[in-house]
């Protein structure tokens, strides 16, 4: 797990209820969490973190802060930047809200109170962002099949394309458990979705389950078939 166990580790036998412990207590401090999170959300998952981001951007597979352009009226460009970027993988935007409880990180600007409204529609404009930042990429990469949008500490929440045309990001699996809770990474399936997600993303797709049953299915058979078809015949 890397350096993520360092902390409380003499305490805190179980990395998955270290790192839950380590990050519940973070708040309203994206710029400040968010790379380390993610890089400890990598070791936890057990995918390799992100490279160091090079000159050129053909290169930028796998990063933080990977930049995209927007074209503006004449000729001028603007840039943007993703939090997180993995190629043929997934597009990730962050943000860091608050717990209600803490009443000092309310007065920060920019915050907001987990569970209310004005996060819900922060959630929602990370995610749009998020598409932004898809649709600027270039066309040689292609559309990610999965967008990602993060509260750092709190939250992870997933919406998928598999199509990769980039026409509909939908909850995934669903819209009932696309959120995903700090607490729900106690969960083995979980932490294993996350990790298809940044490593093999396309596995996840269900229409792949769907034509794999009637190909094994038909496999078997063939199997049967050929079993059948070399057993000799007792004599009596």
């Amino acid at each position: 797990m890397g350096s993520l166990m360092k902390f409380a580790s003499a305490v805190i036998a179980d990395p998955v209820q270290a790192f839950i412990i380590r990050w519940k207590a973070s708040g309203a401090g994206e710029r400040a969490n968010c790379q380390l999170f993610l890089s400890e959300l990598c070791d936890l998952i057990q995918v390799p973190r992100p490279n160091p981001t090079r000159d050129d951007d053909r290169y930028n597979h796998y990063v933080f802060e990977r930049k995209v352009a927007f074209p503006r009226a004449y000729g001028a460009v603007s840039t943007g930047r993703i939090d997180l970027y993995k190629r043929g993988c997934f597009v990730l935007e962050a943000k860091q809200g608050s717990d209600q409880k803490n009443q000092s990180l309310k007065s920060r600007r920019g915050t907001a109170v987990r569970g209310g409204k004005h996060w819900e529609r922060t959630m929602n404009d990370a995610r749009l962002q998020a598409l932004t930042y898809a649709r600027a990429l270039p066309s040689s990469e292609g559309w990610p099949p999965f967008v990602i949008v993060v509260d750092v500490g709190h939250s992870i929440e997933l919406f998928a394309d598999f199509s990769r045309t980039g026409i509909h990001y939908g909850h995934f699996p669903d819209a009932g458990s696309h959120r995903i809770l700090l607490d729900d990474l106690t969960r083995p399936e979980i932490r294993n979705r996350l990790a298809k997600v940044w490593t093999a993303p396309l596995d996840l797709d269900p229409s792949r389950s769907r034509m794999m049953l009637p190909r094994r299915a038909a496999d078997r058979m063939t199997a049967s078939r050929h079993i059948t078809a070399v057993v000799p015949a007792q004599g009596f």
